[in-house]
Parts: structure tokens; C-alpha cells; sequence
């Protein structure tokens, strides 16, 4: 029986890798997005506004699909927005389809992308409680803080006793994967910072904590989700479980940032031994990107929509050692892996395929 998918998020970093992945495998593909940015090629567009409860459903109405994913997020500015938008967004999709998801041939299953703030808590209260011992595990269960998070899942869990559908939720560590305009992106915020040190002089710096730079840590590809998320929607061990998920590699940053450097023909930097912001010293790099932009002839000259200096901070000074545990997806039947040293190169060779950085 042919799988037919609603991605919600469908241009994204997990969304495109997620969208590649199905059709590959002979599913008929939906990509529900903003229409900001192209959908992979093979994925029928849809274009609606979120956060409109009327927009969605005029999109997706007569839309036939036994399974939908939720790819996609939208910051707001402060975590009480973050509940109010991105749970409605939850909502808004499963009103409009909830009912039509179950076939008499097939019980339609929703899939949640949410992460390890479910531990850590948001942005705002970053890691300010007590944080779970590591690795972190799915039965640590949730933090006493406000979370859009939690308020997803619970949208989620609500709709799926109402309708019959079955639920999935998956946790990735920090992503890494191809796409171009997305906020939560380090492999291509990395690559543009080494292209940048390679070409303007600057010391490749690792910009992070003296933590993250001696301890251990993981990654997750987003082609490591992608197959994650098709195992779950499409095996009875998946159905009504929530699930960790990284590449199932650890490491520890004073290791990889001088292979990340050698791939760019750069020196890695000595450690400061404090963290040195990306968000604090590229002042001068949208200028400097446009010329190496024209120098090259790449694909995009404005780097706000390649770089997300904040987030590729937030992820990297962490104070704490964050690894997460796999195992009960390992119980569960799911064996993918992906070495995270092979997955930045993939992701480089990409971009300098794809001009988004020089070959």
C-alpha cells in the first residue's frame, strides 16, 4: 500500500530530508509550508499561514493522507507566545484532517519533532532548574517550567484520543542536514564561518563553552531523523511513544572543530578557554559574505538567510555535557546510525555542489 504524508515544515532542515527520504521510498509526498522557500523536488506544495486556524483548513481540505508530520516551529518572543503560536499551529492541522486520517485499511499516525529542550527547558530559563542527569532519557519525563513543547505534545495527545490516530514524538539532539533559510541550522552556519576565516584571515575559534569544548556531546543528521520518523509511522514499536534521537556517535568539539577546520584548509584556533559569540564578532560578516558571494558567483549573497549566529551559540556554550540516550529505540527495532563527522562532510559537499559556499 502506497503511503500518502502531509509534512508540515516540508522546505525545512527536516522537513526536505524527510520529504527526499519518502519519496524515495515510493510515498506520495505533501509539503505544507509558508511558500517562502522551494519544496524538494516531487513534493506537492501546499501554501498556508499556521497560525490562521481558516488558512489551514481551506489548504488542506479534501487532502487525503494517512500520515502527517510536524517539522516546523515559529520563535516567538518569550515562551508564553511559543505556547500560544506553535500550539494552535498543532490544533489548526489536526481540526482540519484529525477526522479524515483513519481508513478501514489504514489507521493514520502523527508525528511530533520536538528536541532536547524537553529536558533543558527554553530559552529563556535555559537550563536555570535542575537538569536531568545525562544522558538524558525519555522516562526523565518533563521539567516544572512552561515549554511549547509540552503544550504540542499535549495538542497531540488530545486530537489522537479524539480521532483514533496513533502518535509519535521524537527528541533530536542539534541538526544537521541541508537547507538554505532555515534559523536553526549549525552545519551551514559552521560553513559559512570557516568560508568566511578562510578567506578574510580570521582565526576559526570555536565559539563556545569550555564544557562543550572538553566534554562529551552528540548530533543528530537529519537524514538520521528522516529514517527515524519513517520507522516510527510505520511500525507497530513506534505507535504512542516518545523517542530520543542522534546519530548514535559521541564526541567531544576539541576533537571534531579541527577536522571541520582541516575540510576548509584552516588551522583551528587554539581553545580562548571562555566562550567567543559568533553573535558578538561577525559585526562585520554580511558585508565580507556579499563579496565572497560575488567573488564566486554562489547562489546566495545575503548571509541572514544562510546563518543563524544565535542558535549555533545557544547550542554550542552550553555549561552542561548533554548526551542522550538511544536505547529505547534500540529495544524498540530502530538501528540506523550516522557517523556525525561523515554527515558535516556530506553537508559541506552539498553546499559547494549546491553554490552555496565556494568549491
Amino acid at each position: 500500500m502506497q503511503h500518502s504524508a502531509l509534512i508540515v515544515g516540508a522546505s525545512g532542515i527536516i522537513g526536505s530530508a524527510l520529504a527526499e527520504k519518502l519519496l524515495r521510498g515510493g510515498w506520495r509526498v505533501h509539503g505544507l509550508s509558508r511558500g517562502r522557500t522551494p519544496m524538494p523536488a516531487g513534493c506537492e506544495a501546499i501554501v498556508a499561514d499556521l497560525t490562521d486556524a481558516q488558512s489551514v483548513a481551506a489548504a488542506v481540505s479534501g487532502l487525503q493522507v494517512d500520515r502527517v508530520f510536524f517539522t516546523a516551529w515559529a520563535r516567538q518572543a518569550s515562551e508564553k507566545e511559543n505556547i500560544r503560536v506553535n500550539g494552535a499551529m498543532i490544533s489548526h492541522v489536526l481540526d482540519a484532517l484529525g477526522g479524515s486520517l483513519n481508513s478501514s485499511q489504514n489507521q493514520g499516525h502523527v508525528a511530533l519533532v520536538t528536541g532536547l529542550k524537553h529536558y533543558l527547558g527554553p530559552f529563556e530559563a535555559y537550563a536555570t532548574g535542575a537538569v536531568p542527569v545525562t544522558p538524558f532519557r525519555e522516562e526523565q519525563g518533563r521539567l516544572p517550567v512552561d515549554n511549547f513543547y509540552y503544550e504540542q505534545e499535549d495538542r497531540l495527545f488530545a486530537a489522537a484520543q479524539r480521532h483514533g490516530f496513533t502518535w509519535s514524538v521524537h527528541r533530536p539532539h542539534t541538526i544537521v542536514g541541508y537547507a538554505i533559510g532555515n534559523a536553526m541550522n549549525m552545519g551551514v552556519t559552521l560553513a559559512v564561518y570557516a568560508t568566511l576565516c578562510k578567506y578574510t584571515g580570521q582565526p576559526f575559534i570555536f565559539p563556545g563553552s569550555a564544557m562543550q569544548w572538553q566534554g562529551l556531546t552528540d548530533m543528530t543528521d537529519a537524514r538520521q531523523l528522516a529514517r527515524h520518523l519513517e520507522w516510527a509511522a510505520t511500525h507497530d514499536q513506534g505507535k504512542n511513544q516518545d523517542f530520543n534521537v542522534v546519530n548514535g556517535d559521541i564526541f567531544r568539539w576539541q576533537w571534531m572543530w579541527p577536522r571541520i577546520a582541516g575540510y576548509f584548509g584552516l588551522e583551528a584556533a587554539p581553545f580562548p578557554g571562555q566562550t567567543s559569540p559568533l553573535g558578538e564578532r561577525m559585526h562585520d560578516a554580511a558585508a565580507q559574505w556579499a563579496d565572497i558571494a560575488a567573488r564566486f558567483r554562489l547562489r546566495e549573497a545575503d548571509i541572514d538567510k544562510l546563518v543563524s549566529w544565535w542558535h549555533t551559540d545557544a547550542d554550542l556554550g552550553r555549561p552542561m555535557e548533554i548526551v542522550t540516550d538511544m536505547s529505547k529505540s534500540r529495544k524498540a527495532g530502530f538501528t540506523g546510525y550516522q557517523d556525525t563527522h561523515d554527515g558535516f562532510i556530506d553537508l559541506f559537499e552539498r553546499l559547494k555542489t549546491e553554490r552555496i559556499i565556494p568549491a
